[in-house]
């Protein structure tokens, strides 16, 4: 009988009962291996880390050839009674549900990430304009519960995902509107780029939403919106939702159909308890999973990265980089993100200031707050302005730079995932 290894793609693998007419390794471009990488590959790949700063032995050295090409064995082509038997034994094996990884490990596990999704830009104004055709057609209500648009990845095969983790929408409200309380496991937040009027009720706390606000609805709190502005309102909303639809972790209940409390204080109960700065109410000593602030205003936000710039100015440490400040919004219990599966940051660029460019796992969404900025992943140049969308796949290099006006930009991601996994890992192309 002839082998049933014909065609078989491995790292360089031996077989104890294979022969060596099929096990005849072509010669293969000297790289450093994820099993045991030589001291002088490793002396070359300082600048890739993980998120702890420590040495990544999977770290793609500079330089690198980021072929996804596994090496290959140089066998013969079978002989037709071979293949027959081959064609037989996998043909039994799509029968029992049973896949040889032999034909399929490049894909599989790729030398180095590569996303399905892919770098897009979606246009506020064109986004906008949905938004609002869609008021004028599709009520809000039970069923449908949120007039949402959500951003359908060009190559996520129709799936209305931003990235395999994160899920982006437009929301819409008319003057007048409810939109009746739901809760769900998925974690949710909202940035406002612009207007105001409608307030969040999260838990039965009404929490206001003004141009640059920050909000969360952490999982598995009931929360309804209503607008008494006589104007109409958008935002962004962000959320865990093909993470939460790909684990199988996904819960949903109604609540009730007349919002809890439609009062319209100034700041919400949390904000007034929890969003004091460095100051901790003694009466919670414990930890939460998700932040106890409701509502993230602008003016906080805005103060601080003008702090930062400030500092800069007169000579100290405070900005990412010249000219890059930035901040993360974090859980006051904890210090670290607001959600266990979503981080949000503000960056703000002076004119003519550029980010370093990075390769990264994980996936990362821009939205431009004010100003301008041309954003490069991958291949891609987008030139952005005020309300534009720009997603960043995993491991697509990328980099801003900022308008003649400078740039602030609204920013989440899914790092928190991969952080927790240990599977982050950033790169710093040569050179830079």
């Amino acid at each position: 009988m002839g082998s049933p290894l014909h065609g078989m793609h491995t790292h360089g693998m031996t077989h104890p009962g294979a022969t060596s007419r099929i096990w005849n390794p072509a010669p293969a471009t000297p790289r450093c291996r994820t099993s045991g990488p030589s001291r002088s590959c490793r002396r070359k790949d300082r600048r890739h880390r993980h998120h702890n700063e420590e040495e990544s032995a999977m770290g793609a050295p500079k330089n690198t050839d980021y072929s996804t090409e596994h090496v290959k064995m140089e066998v013969p082509p079978p002989t037709p009674e071979e293949q027959a038997e081959l064609d037989a034994m996998y043909k039994r094996m799509d029968e029992i549900h049973l896949k040889p990884l032999w034909n399929q490990i490049g894909g599989l596990m790729p030398n180095h990430p590569e996303p399905r999704a892919v770098a897009h830009k979606w246009d506020w104004a064109e986004l906008l304009k949905m938004a609002q055709r869609s008021g004028e057609l599709v009520p809000v209500g039970r069923g449908g519960e949120r007039r949402a648009i959500g951003l359908a990845n060009p190559g996520l095969d129709g799936n209305t995902y931003i990235s395999p983790t994160l899920w982006a929408a437009i929301q819409y409200l008319a003057p007048g509107e409810n939109a009746p309380e739901h809760r769900h496991s998925q974690n949710a937040f909202r940035f406002v780029i612009e207007g105001e009027g409608v307030w969040t009720v999260v838990n039965g706390d009404p929490v206001p939403m003004r141009r640059g606000d920050f909000l969360l609805t952490p999982g598995w709190n009931y929360h309804g919106h209503h607008n008494i502005a006589t104007e109409p309102m958008a935002w962004l909303d962000g959320l865990d939702i093909p993470f939460a639809y790909q684990m199988d972790t996904g819960f949903f209940e109604y609540g009730t159909e007349k919002l809890t409390d439609e009062s319209t204080p100034e700041l919400s109960r949390s904000e007034r308890l929890w969003a004091h700065p460095g100051l901790r109410p003694v009466a919670f000593p414990g930890k939460t999973s998700s932040s106890t602030i409701g509502r993230y205003a602008w003016e906080h936000t805005d103060a601080a990265l003008n702090d930062q710039l400030a500092l800069e100015e007169e000579g100290h440490p405070g900005t990412v980089a010249p000219g890059h400040a930035a901040i993360r919004y974090t859980n006051p219990t904890t210090g670290g993100d607001v959600m266990t599966t979503i981080r949000a940051e503000f960056h703000r660029l002076r004119p003519g200031a550029a980010t370093t460019p990075i390769h990264e796992v994980g996936n990362r969404c821009f939205q431009v707050f004010e100003g301008s900025a041309t954003i490069n992943v991958g291949e891609k140049t987008f030139e952005a302005k005020h309300g534009d969308i720009v997603n960043v796949p995993s491991w697509q290099k990328w980099n801003i730079e900022a308008g003649a006006e400078g740039v602030d930009l609204f920013c989440f991601s899914d790092a928190p995932i991969f952080e927790a996994l240990n599977l982050a890992r950033t790169f710093t192309p040569e050179g830079i």
